[in-house]
């Protein structure tokens, strides 16, 4: 790890600036631009997997000499800077070519997975509220460069979204690059007169090296000093591929080499190579003859003789038409200067040119494969003819697989071979593969059986009589030309020899995929994104951890799965007895929501576990949603109960609900006094009264519409909208909780205004009921918030249920007593207002100024 030194603020980057300009200025004439890139701050997390990381992509153009990554870290709290957040470290890896693939956590890779290299970085805080860091390449490899950024893994603890303010740790990337303008170009074999002015330290050139180069010579002809010949040149030659020489570099002191001769076996093709020439601490000029000789392969000796049926391959070969051009296409004499037609060596001013040697040993024609996108990361390499291919006994076969710049470098490349043991006739062969990007690698048979050379390694693979599969997986791949070189060997007592008259037959299968194996059994596969770049990486549960999800160390067994399942699921069951209570008191509605959260709780919870132990009857989503929908109602229509709006507003309805008419006389004999008269008692909509029409009709309207019925409704609304709008949002589940909090404290408050005395009136109601309700309920929800955990999850949540089921058992009222001055048959008439006519005024027989009506109905 390298952590930066202690900086002041805003002096970093112009320090570093400073020395690069220092640094350019001894390669000439210092032509050279400055670029800045820069890239929004993102939010970083902690670490769990790759999925959790913030990926920036940068490019580096070509001729960079040096690249400068400012590194930018603050915090954040509540909109404002996050003074009192603690100091965790960030830290940051680099790679070229592809995102890199890191491992913090120092979990076990699947089988057969060849990890690839790259830079590590930790960032310590400086300020309270913010750091910076640089780190700098000298002469960085063009192209892309990819930044992985995470903090470290935190204890799992679960929070409530909104309770508190969230600290908050940005990283900004930028990145500043100088390169040079104007490098002079060699060609290969042409040899030019060059001079290193006293003034400068070093010269510096660059040459392509097309397809089908064995061998890239660099040579350093007739070196003087002030125009005057001598024994020693003092100078340093050195050479590099896609990128300016650096301290480690090929190089070679041409003061003990006369001539002095750099070569590079196995170049990369296709790419740039650059040349520096640097002077020892002297005083003078110096002159020389620099020139670059490549060794052409395309025309191996196949073509000169003519090939035996048995060696041949089973697909067609490819040269420079599909895979790029060859040298002596990209070599014509045209197209040069200072070339010269039928000639193999000629010169024109100060230029010479020599003819490339040919290397007939080197290369083997390159066999290129077909590309078959499927789907994002899953692309298919078919070889024609195949997948069963022919190794001939007598040389290698070679295939060119193909990955798209930036598409495929987020998924994961995948080699399997498997060898016809069958065909093989009893013969001890072992076929030896070497997968290598940019160059392929050739294995003869009398040298040490290695994929890697001076300047490159590539990745090694063998299958035989006795293992005869072997898979190769490589994660991040990095963008390109791959080449894979099958070689067949006998085994021997003196060790690996040419196999004769044994064509071995293997069975290759390459393609890209997502993820390793699709992250297993417990993994999530998933797709990100970061910009216009795509990616994918493993998200693994149950405890499982990795790469592709295959590190048990950590995971969960069966058992403990199965009884987190089950106890989750059957805490739920804490809700049949305040079912059951709220069925005995009348309370069906509320008995209804309880046994609705009960069902979709307990199915949720069986649907959302991590491992294999899972059961889903409808979709993940529909189920949360009605979980939550259920848990808030729950709460919900126990407070509206706890509040018996209904009475409250009877009782505000105003007078006594028993008629006051006057009593009926009878007009036959008014001496007869106050008989009882027999009244009929017909309902009637109060609506038609005369001269009370508006104001009981009103009073009916604002009961009805206060009523619980109407609340219970609205607050069934109210929560779906809550929860669509942010499902795991604090304030907007809340809100409508602390809404009916208000409401039966304003029922209350009126009661016990009106009746001169506490509500409820009774202090076993207080102590029995009341107050031990409200403390389960606050230990629920200060074990929801405060306390829960990913690792204590399936127990902590469990109390949680049996608390909040608990609760409410307590907090349902009891049953409303009816009013003892109405009988229970005219209560459930619903009779509101009744009136009393007398039989004889029914037959015209009563005089109306003398008669009375008794109210013998009650509303």
């Amino acid at each position: 790890m390298w952590r930066p030194e202690r900086r002041g603020s805003g002096r970093g980057p112009p320090r570093l600036l400073l020395l690069v300009c220092v640094a350019l200025c001894a390669l000439g004439d210092c032509l050279f631009v400055t670029e800045y890139f820069t890239r929004t701050p993102r939010k970083l997390s902690a670490f769990k997997s790759f999925a959790s990381v913030e990926l920036f992509h940068f490019n580096v153009p070509d001729d960079t000499m040096i690249a400068v990554w400012n590194l930018i870290t603050f915090k954040e709290q509540g909109g404002t800077f996050g003074d009192s957040c603690p100091n965790r470290n960030v830290t940051v890896y680099f790679r070229s070519g592809a995102p890199p693939v890191i491992n913090p956590l120092r979990t076990r890779f699947p089988g057969d997975t060849a990890v690839p290299g790259s830079f590590a970085v930790t960032l310590t805080w400086t300020l309270p509220n913010r750091t910076t860091g640089a780190f700098n390449v000298t002469s960085p490899l063009p192209g892309d460069w990819f930044l992985a950024a995470h903090l470290p893994k935190d204890e799992g603890k679960i929070s409530v979204k909104g309770l508190s303010e969230e600290c908050q740790y940005l990283f900004q990337p930028q990145l500043i690059v100088q390169r040079l303008v104007g490098v002079s170009v060699l060609y290969p074999g042409y040899f030019i007169d060059q001079m290193i002015p006293a003034r400068n330290r070093s010269a510096l050139y660059k040459v392509f090296v097309p397809n089908y180069v064995s061998k890239v010579k660099v040579q350093l002809l007739d070196c003087s000093t002030r125009n005057k010949s001598s024994d020693a040149c003092a100078v340093v030659l050195k050479i590099r591929a896609r990128a300016p020489p650096v301290h480690n570099s090929s190089a070679l002191d041409c003061r003990e080499w006369n001539p002095c001769e750099l070569e590079s076996a196995v170049p990369a093709w296709e790419q740039w190579y650059y040349v520096l020439v640097e002077r020892y601490l002297t005083n003078s000029d110096v002159y020389f003859r620099i020139g670059v000789q490549v060794t052409d392969c395309s025309k191996s000796n196949q073509s000169k003789e003519p090939a035996q049926p048995s060696s041949s391959m089973n697909m067609p070969q490819s040269f420079g038409a599909a895979l790029g051009f060859s040298l002596a296409d990209t070599l014509s004499a045209p197209a040069l200067p200072g070339s010269f037609h039928n000639s193999s060596r000629a010169s024109e001013d100060n230029a010479v040119y020599i003819a490339p040697a040919v290397d007939t040993n080197k290369c083997w024609p390159i066999r290129p494969t077909l590309r078959n996108e499927l789907d994002t990361f899953s692309v298919h390499f078919y070889v024609f003819f195949g997948p069963n291919i022919s190794i001939p006994p007598d040389r290698a076969a070679v295939f060119a697989i193909n990955l798209m710049p930036v598409l495929d470098s987020g998924g994961v490349l995948n080699m399997e071979l498997k060898l016809n043991v069958s065909a093989l006739r009893g013969a001890n062969v072992t076929v030896f593969g070497c997968l290598n990007h940019g160059v392929p690698l050739f294995i003869p048979e009398n040298a040490t059986l290695r994929c890697e050379s001076e300047s490159m390694a590539g990745f090694f693979l063998s299958v035989n009589t006795s293992t005869n599969i072997t898979k190769l997986r490589i994660p991040y791949p990095q963008t390109g030309t791959w080449y894979l070189s099958l070689r067949s060997l006998c085994a021997t007592t003196h060790g690996f020899e040419v196999c004769t008259n044994i064509t071995t037959e293997i069975y290759m299968r390459a393609y890209l995929t997502p993820c390793i194996n699709d992250c297993g059994m417990y993994g999530q596969c998933k797709l990100l994104r970061t910009n216009n770049y795509l990616y994918a990486a493993c998200e693994c549960k149950a405890g499982w951890e990795g790469w592709g999800c295959t590190d048990n160390s950590a995971a969960y067994s069966y058992s403990f799965q199965l009884l987190s399942t089950l106890l989750l699921c059957l805490s739920n069951l804490m809700f049949v007895p305040p079912v059951a209570i709220a069925v005995r008191s009348h309370y069906l509605l509320e008995a209804s929501v309880y046994i609705f959260t009960m069902f979709f709780s307990t199915f949720y919870h069986a649907c959302d576990q991590p491992g294999i132990v899972v059961f889903c009857i409808m979709e993940y989503d529909v189920l949360q949603f009605c979980d939550f929908l259920g848990s808030l109602m729950s709460v919900w229509v126990t407070v509206i109960a706890m509040a018996r709006l209904k009475s409250i507003i009877k009782q505000r309805g105003g007078r006594d609900d028993r008629c006051a008419l006057p009593r009926v006389t009878p007009w036959l004999n008014p001496n007869a006094g106050a008989v009882p008269a027999v009244c009929t008692c017909v309902s009637v909509v109060m609506s038609v009264m005369e001269g009370r029409r508006g104001v009981e009709g009103g009073r009916r309207g604002y009961e009805h519409l206060l009523s619980s019925r109407v609340l219970y409704l609205l607050g069934a609304m109210s929560l779906s909208m809550a929860l669509q709008l942010d499902r795991h949002g604090l304030w907007n589940l809340l809100g409508p909780s602390l809404f009916a909090l208000g409401i039966m404290a304003v029922a209350w408050t009126v009661r016990t205004i009106r009746r001169r005395r506490c509500y409820p009136p009774t202090w076993k109601r207080w102590a029995f009921f009341l107050f031990p309700g409200t403390m389960i309920a606050t230990s629920a929800v200060a074990l929801y918030a405060f306390v829960e955990t990913e690792e204590n999850y399936f127990y902590i949540h469990s109390i949680w249920h049996m608390l909040i089921a608990g609760s409410v058992g307590f907090l349902l009222p009891p049953r409303a007593k009816p009013d003892s001055k109405v009988t229970p048959l005219k209560r459930r008439r619903g009779c509101g207002y009744q009136l009393c006519v007398n039989e004889h005024e029914e037959l015209g027989l009563v005089d109306p100024a003398i008669i009375s009506i008794n109210s013998i109905c009650t509303s």
